[in-house]
C-alpha cells in the first residue's frame, strides 16, 4: 500500500517561491512561482503526476498567473478548473492539490516537516479529564503555546464518550449505564459515541495547526491526518483503509472512527478511537444503536460492527500503541513529552466549569 508523506517548502530557490505536496494515495505536485506586486508571476507546475493533453500544463500555469497573492484555496482551485481545456484529465492530483501546493509555497499552508512534533504516551486519567485535555491542548497549539502533539489516552473507569452534537437520550440507555457503572461524558468533536472500558480500545488525539490541512477538503483531511496510522497498521500486518467520511476499516470490517474540531484560534483536534477487545454485549446494553444507523453499514447487528484489533494482530494493546508511537516519531521526528502541570490545572478547572456539568452533558437532550 502506498503511504502518504507530505513536505512543505516555502523557500527561495533561484529567487522563486517553492512548494511541494504529496497527494494522499496520489502523486507529488510541485510549484515554483514569483510574487510581483501582490500577484503570481513566472508560475511553473511540475511533478510525477499524469496530465492529458500535454498543453493542459501550460493552461494551468496561465490560469495561476496573475492571481492575487491573497487568493483562497477555493479561488485557486476554481481558477485552475476554469483554465483547463475541454476534456482534460488529471491523474494522481487535482485542482485542489494545486491549490494546496501554491499555498505551501506562500507559507500559508504547512507540511508535517514544518513543525516540531511531540508525542505524549498513555497515562491513566479520568475520562472527564481526557476530554477536557482535548480542548485545552488544542487551544494551546492554536495559540502557539504548545508544539503540535499526538497524545494517547488511557483510563480506568468504564465510559461512554458521546459526540458534540449527539442527543444524550437517543444514544445512551440509562438502565444500561446504571447497571454497568458507566461514566458518560460529551466531547467537543463531532461523530458517534465511543464505548470505552479499560484496555478495550486505542484512543489518540492529534492537536495541530489548521495550516497543516489548508486547502485540503474536510473529507480528505481525515485520511491525510491518519496516513501514519495506516503505515503503522501495515507494519503490524493489517491493511487498513478509510471508508468515507470517518471510518477506518479492514477487509474484515470496521476497526475505528475519527472525529474533528476546528477552533477559532487556528487550533485543530483530530481524534480517533480504534476497537481492540470490546465486549459487544455490554456495548449494545449501554448504547442505543438503532437500525437506521446500521442500515448503511450492510449489517443487522451492532456486534458485527466491532472487529477488534486483538483478533487481527494477536498483539497486546500496549504493543500496538508502541508501534504506532514509533512510526509517528520516525516519520515526523517527534519527541516524547508530557502534559504540563499548568495544562492539567486548566483541564481540571474545565471539568468543573464545563465537561463535568449536566448542562454540557445534556446540551443536546
Amino acid at each position: 500500500m502506498e503511504t502518504m508523506t507530505s513536505r512543505a517548502a516555502s523557500e527561495q530557490q533561484n529567487g522563486s517561491l517553492h512548494g511541494e505536496y504529496k497527494v494522499p494515495g496520489g502523486k507529488l505536485v510541485v510549484v515554483d512561482l514569483d510574487v510581483v506586486d501582490g500577484r503570481f508571476e513566472n508560475v511553473s507546475l511540475s511533478g510525477d503526476f499524469f496530465l492529458e493533453p500535454d498543453e493542459a500544463l501550460l493552461s494551468i500555469n496561465q490560469a495561476l498567473t496573475g492571481l492575487p497573492e491573497s487568493s483562497t484555496p477555493g479561488e485557486i482551485s476554481a481558477a485552475v478548473t476554469a483554465g483547463l481545456p475541454d476534456g482534460a484529465v488529471l491523474f494522481g492530483f487535482s485542482a485542489d492539490a494545486v491549490a494546496v501546493t501554491v499555498r505551501r509555497a506562500l507559507s500559508k499552508a504547512s507540511g508535517w516537516a514544518d513543525h516540531d512534533w511531540e508525542v505524549i504516551p498513555p497515562s491513566v486519567l479520568p475520562t472527564h479529564l481526557n476530554v477536557a485535555l482535548d480542548e485545552v491542548l488544542t487551544e494551546q497549539v492554536g495559540s502557539g503555546l504548545r508544539n503540535p502533539t499526538l497524545r494517547f489516552w488511557d483510563w480506568e473507569e468504564p465510559s461512554v464518550v458521546i459526540g458534540s452534537f449527539q442527543s444524550y437520550r437517543n444514544e445512551v440507555d440509562p438502565d444500561g449505564v446504571t447497571r454497568h457503572g458507566i461514566t458518560v461524558v460529551r466531547r467537543i468533536s463531532g461523530g458517534g459515541a465511543m464505548f470505552m472500558e479499560a484496555g478495550n480500545c486505542i484512543t489518540y488525539s492529534l492537536y495541530l495547526p489548521q495550516s497543516l490541512v489548508d486547502g485540503i477538503s474536510f473529507a480528505d483531511s481525515y485520511a491525510f491526518l491518519d496516513a501514519w496510522v495506516m503505515a503503522a497498521l501495515e507494519k503490524l500486518g493489517i491493511s487498513a483503509f478509510y471508508v468515507p467520511l470517518n471510518d477506518i476499516a479492514t477487509d474484515q470490517g470496521k476497526i475505528g472512527g475519527a472525529a474533528q474540531k476546528r477552533l477559532a484560534n487556528g487550533g485543530m483536534l483530530h481524534h480517533v478511537t480504534m476497537s481492540y477487545d470490546i465486549d459487544a454485549d455490554k456495548m449494545v446494553d449501554v448504547l442505543r444503536i438503532g437500525k437506521e444507523k446500521l442500515s448503511d453499514k450492510g449489517t443487522r447487528s451492532a456486534k458485527k460492527r466491532v472487529d477488534p484489533l486483538r483478533r487481527q494482530t494477536g498483539l497486546a494493546r500496549a504493543e500496538i500503541i508502541e508501534a504506532m508511537q514509533e512510526v509517528f516519531m520516525e516519520r515526523y521526528g517527534a519527541k516524547e513529552s508530557s502534559v504540563t502541570e499548568a495544562e492539567l490545572a486548566i483541564a481540571r478547572e474545565r471539568v468543573q466549569s464545563k465537561f463535568g456539568t449536566g448542562e454540557w452533558l445534556h446540551r443536546v437532550p
